[in-house]
Formats: structure tokens, C-alpha cells, sequence
């Protein structure tokens, strides 16, 4: 089992910046592919960007040029952030750390609980 605890939301203005961290713990020797989802109240949870263990990354359209992802593999360590800049109005949502044994998150198996990013305009 895998545990992904959220850290970094808040309330900032828009263009502003944020970063979002991840920390896991347990088998996380396990974990392949990590990524960042949110949630908009009445929509859909989207993928925002994700990686894998070997370094590949991608981004959704809708952050690219704004969002940054980054992750940090060591021996007993695996952390995920999230580095937001230019920060719109529209990026208003809980932001959910994924994590998955294989080498995407389309469909984790583990989740957070959530961090509340609010951008007001």
C-alpha cells in the first residue's frame, strides 16, 4: 500500500504562484507513473501533468507554460510538486496527487485527499 498526503494549496490572486508538494510513503518501490488531477466544483477530475519513474512527462494543454511538475526518487524517498505560475482564475480546484504501479495514471491506484487551490480575479 501506498499513502499520498498534499500539501501547498491556498487562496491566491490571479497571475500569482503556488506549489503544490506530494509526499508518499509505504511501498513506494511499487510506484511507476505519478500525476497531478483536479476537480472544478460541477466538472470532471482532469489529468494536469504527470510523470514517470523514467522521467517522461506530459502536460494537459490548458497549464502548458504555466505548470511545472517535478519529482524526487531517492531510496526512501518519492515526492511530487506541482509548480504553478500565471495562475488563472479557471485553475480553481481541488488538486488530487495520483500515483500507479504501471507507467501512466489514467487510472491510479492511489490517491490523495485533495489540496484546495482558489485563484480569484
Amino acid at each position: 500500500q501506498v499513502q499520498l498526503v498534499e500539501s501547498g494549496g491556498g487562496l491566491v490572486q490571479a497571475g500569482g504562484s503556488l506549489r503544490l508538494s506530494c509526499g508518499a510513503s509505504g511501498s513506494i518501490f511499487t510506484i511507476n507513473a505519478m500525476g497531478w488531477y483536479r476537480q472544478a466544483p460541477g466538472k470532471q477530475r482532469e489529468l494536469v501533468a504527470s510523470c514517470t519513474r523514467g522521467g517522461s512527462i506530459n502536460y494537459a494543454d490548458s497549464v502548458k507554460g504555466r505548470f511545472g511538475i517535478s519529482r524526487v526518487n531517492a531510496k526512501n524517498t518519492l515526492a511530487l510538486h506541482l509548480q504553478m505560475n500565471s495562475l488563472k482564475p479557471e485553475d480553481t480546484a481541488v488538486y488530487y496527487c495520483a500515483a500507479d504501479k504501471l507507467g501512466h495514471v489514467r487510472d491510479p491506484d492511489y490517491w490523495g485527499q485533495g489540496t484546495q487551490v482558489t485563484v480569484s480575479s
